[in-house]
């Protein structure tokens, strides 16, 4: 059966999509712990636990990752952009990248934004355009 995150990169269930190739999708968290809460995900493989991924496709994950994350730097105002892997709430390997002004940021129990459809689309958008330059 298929995973969220997999129906997600198909176009099944809508997302905000900041980045794709033909391996990997980047989309925006819809429970962010900042403006630009970024999930990086591999299209053909759903395993949960990413140091199961076999060489290729870690490698790839994470040089695509990089990509997004330069891409959410430029694009939305912090400091850096961590990274996190937890892969506990969705069975599909996914990379957490979130825009930081402290490392406070990037807490995990803290209560997640609420923002409009149109903020959504608005930080895909630049995300994306950003991600399209450094191509």
């Amino acid at each position: 059966m298929s995973t969220i995150f997999t129906k997600i990169a198909k176009g099944e269930i809508p997302s905000y999509k900041v980045a794709e190739n033909e391996e990997y999708y980047a989309f925006l968290d819809i429970a962010p712990m900042a403006k630009g809460h970024t999930l990086v995900i591999p299209k053909n493989v759903e395993d949960d636990y990413i140091f199961n991924l076999d060489e290729k496709t870690y490698m790839g994950l994470c040089a695509f990752a990089r990509k997004v994350a330069q891409a959410v730097k430029a694009a939305v105002p912090c400091q850096r952009v961590g990274v996190a892997v937890l892969g506990m709430e969705v069975p599909h390997t996914h990379i957490h990248l979130v825009p930081l002004q402290t490392e406070g940021d990037m807490d995990f129990r803290k209560k997640k934004l609420e923002l409009s459809q149109e903020e959504f689309a608005e930080i895909a958008t630049s995300i994306y355009n950003e991600y399209v330059k450094i191509q």
